[in-house]
């Protein structure tokens, strides 16, 4: 990983939109702290596209679509999109059909409710009720669970056929084949009407774990705020930079370094 001023100047001027993580990328102990959304505010007055795209549920995610400067937020693993339409209310877009979603839920919690049995410890996050396409395992929100913990409800979602991925707070898993990188194609889609693998060299991506890994690969331009360094061990991909502060405050740092490339 190489220090957020090691990244070139003309890249971060071709930039068109940034993609971020949520939790512990753009939040600081939960919360969105005002460093955080005049940055989102100064990417949005220069033109970038904005897209949160985070493992958090849909409804957990509504109320921030709505208030925060962001195009979109993609919600449990790129299964869902929160959009503002011409009225300035909020969508929901999903990209399953709502009877593979209603089939795939009564799958889901048959499987949480054998993770909860069966892995001493193991508790559903407290955000549950406001999902819709995942389950998920909390591990560092409120609960605290160990790394070898961890890996067995990872074990058993897949065990069951469901993909499964770790974020900073949570054990996700969920049936089809979306992820955040999917999720990030689908809604350079249906929000532009453009293919992101066509421009992939003009976004960038910040993330801070394990979950942000297929992103970190995908994206030249990929930046792990600073508690990054968390899971580097673990990574199957680091970001190529790292900021120098950890979470919203790095988050600051990279639409900083930016701006800073348009000036």
């Amino acid at each position: 990983m190489l220090p957020l001023g090691r990244w070139p100047l003309d890249a971060r001027r071709g930039l068109v939109g940034v993609f971020t993580d949520i939790d512990d990328t753009l939040t600081t102990e939960g919360t969105v702290t005002p460093d955080v959304l005049l940055a989102m505010h100064a990417l949005q007055a220069a033109g970038l596209a904005r897209v949160a795209i985070t493992g958090r549920p849909v409804g957990w995610s509504e109320p921030f679509a709505a208030v925060w400067p962001v195009d979109a937020i993609v919600a449990e693993n790129g299964a869902v999109a929160l959009v503002r339409n011409a009225a300035g209310e909020v969508e929901k877009r999903y990209q399953q059909e709502a009877a593979t979603r209603a089939r795939n839920f009564e799958r889901m919690q048959a499987v949480m409710a054998r993770i909860e049995h069966e892995i001493p410890g193991a508790r559903r996050a407290t955000d549950s009720a406001g999902r819709e396409c995942d389950i998920a395992i909390d591990h560092s929100e409120f609960t605290r669970l160990d790394d070898a913990t961890i890996a067995q409800v990872v074990a058993l979602m897949r065990s069951e056929g469901m993909h499964a991925t770790v974020s900073s707070i949570h054990v996700n898993g969920w049936y089809g084949e979306h992820n955040k990188l999917e999720g990030a194609r689908w809604i350079v889609r249906e929000l532009w009407g453009r293919r992101l693998d066509d421009e992939m060299q003009r976004w960038a991506y910040v993330g801070d774990s394990t979950n942000d890994a297929l992103m970190f690969e995908h994206f030249a331009h990929s930046i792990g705020v600073a508690n990054v360094r968390r899971f580097e061990s673990a990574l199957s991909h680091l970001p190529r930079y790292v900021a120098p502060s950890e979470r919203g405050a790095g988050f600051a740092e990279v639409a900083a370094a930016i701006l800073d490339a348009r000036a």
